[in-house]
């Protein structure tokens, strides 16, 4: 068979690479893809936008697609599975109505309410005024959020009042254009974040193994939020037991909330959830698609081929499937972004260095790359992004796994690049100050003297 994926970051250049790993997919289209998946020889780019649907419809007809796999949301916020599904096209994701679980903060938090699906206490507001009347009511610490889609960097944890307040006006002050129309104000919870992404046909739902992501950008969980510096896999935070009650009073309960509504959800329900200090799990956000960077850890762990998960999605006969087997060990993955992300960065340089990376046992999946074609044989790999890289690597446990991220990284030749040392400080055995590797971070973040 023959697959079509929407996208171009290091989620999509992923599924690409599991996909291939079938010996039943023959070929995979990326419609635009990036560096990473225009290098691999089983691949082909296709330079159309992930919103131009008429484009990737002509190609899944014209190349014999068997299915297409959306992997952002925001074709699938603006209707694709809609469109696709109507010109007769087996397509991976939520509908247009389902994809609103994500591309609004507040209609997910009703959906979650008429579930009785355990989350935050919130109040929506569509004016600056009462919404910092509110803040001045309630106070700090609390959460603010754009209401629609921001690229994972709409939510301010604020500490203080004058910088939730600051963040309120921000985000009405046109920040994040449209997706700022309206704010989401939480209640702030305790505890520790974790992702679960679930695979579900609409009727039955299969969790994956549990990631946890790391968002900020410095050292020590320090510095503003970013779409992942860093994740692992499993999270050993996610017991067996908790697992059972994250499927039956979470996702389980959303499924039903969208059938209920009429919605007809194939594809992944990802929920962000906090794990109270008392071991409740609570939703944060739910999310319509795989989770970047956490698809890098979790897919490379699948035993059952991807794509026989995904069409038994599409064709919804998810029940019939046996159990989903995984291999052993532990993944984890940190990312090489560009200095200055999440702010201003350089397009443009050279990277080099992948097949030494890739040498020392790492999977290289490449989020912000492009692939410079010229004539002989000089194509060159350039940056084209924030988050450039995904260093992946599978251990017997996550010391073995880091270990083999960071000396893969050290082999990367990439003038610009900055990420984290200290991804999955809370499994690894080894202080994470200790290892020989010259991690950067923001100048306006301080090295903590010691783990968290």
């Amino acid at each position: 068979m023959k697959v079509l994926v929407v996208g171009n970051g290091g989620r999509e250049h992923t599924i690409a690479h599991m996909l291939l790993k079938s010996e039943q997919v023959e070929r995979v289209f990326c419609i635009p893809g990036n560096g990473g998946t225009a290098l691999n020889p089983r691949c082909q780019n296709f330079a159309f936008a992930a919103t131009d649907f008429e484009a990737i419809a002509r190609v899944a007809q014209t190349q014999g697609v068997s299915l297409v796999v959306v992997g952002p949301e925001a074709p699938l916020a603006v209707g694709i599975v809609d469109f696709l599904r109507g010109r007769q096209i087996p397509v991976f994701g939520p509908t247009q109505a389902g994809a609103q679980i994500e591309a609004s903060k507040s209609w997910a938090k009703t959906l979650m309410a008429e579930a009785g699906v355990p989350t935050a206490q919130s109040a929506t507001f569509t004016e600056l005024a009462p919404a910092r009347d509110y803040l001045q009511q309630t106070g700090a610490p609390i959460v603010v959020k754009a209401d629609g889609l921001a690229a994972g960097k709409g939510v301010t944890v604020a500490m203080t009042l004058n910088e939730a307040l600051k963040a309120v006006e921000s985000i009405f002050g046109g920040q994040f254009g449209s997706a700022g129309s309206s704010v989401v104000i939480e209640e702030f919870m305790e505890g520790r974040e974790v992702s679960v992404l679930a695979l579900t046909d609409g009727k039955a739902v299969r969790p994956l193994i549990p990631a946890q992501d790391h968002k900020r950008i410095g050292e020590g969980d320090t510095g503003p939020n970013t779409g992942g510096m860093g994740t692992y896999a499993p999270a050993p935070l996610v017991t067996p037991d908790l697992m059972a009650r994250i499927e039956t009073e979470v996702l389980q309960p959303t499924v039903r909330a969208l059938a209920a509504r009429g919605i007809d959800y194939r594809g992944v329900l990802y929920a962000g959830l906090m794990i109270t200090p008392e071991g409740n799990p609570k939703v944060v956000e739910f999310n319509c698609r795989f989770g970047d960077p956490e698809t890098q850890v979790v897919l490379p762990l699948l035993e059952t081929p991807l794509h026989e998960l995904m069409l038994a999605c599409v064709e919804q006969r998810l029940a019939q499937l046996p159990p989903i087997a995984w291999k052993s060990g532990v993944a984890g993955c940190v990312v090489v972004a560009a200095q200055g992300y999440p702010g201003s960065f350089a397009k443009g340089t050279p990277i080099a260095g992948l097949a030494e990376a890739e040498a020392v046992g790492a999977m290289v999946f490449h989020a912000g790359t492009r692939l410079v074609r010229s004539s002989g044989n000089t194509d060159r790999l350039v940056s084209d992004g924030g988050r450039v890289l995904g260093v992946t690597a599978i251990g017997a446990d996550f010391d073995e796994a880091f270990e083999t991220v960071y000396r893969a990284i050290e082999t990367i030749d990439y003038a610009d690049k900055t990420y984290r040392r200290d991804i999955g400080y809370q499994v690894r055995q080894q202080p994470w100050e200790a290892l020989p590797l010259p991690g950067v971070i923001a100048a306006s973040d301080p090295m903590p003297t010691e783990a968290p």
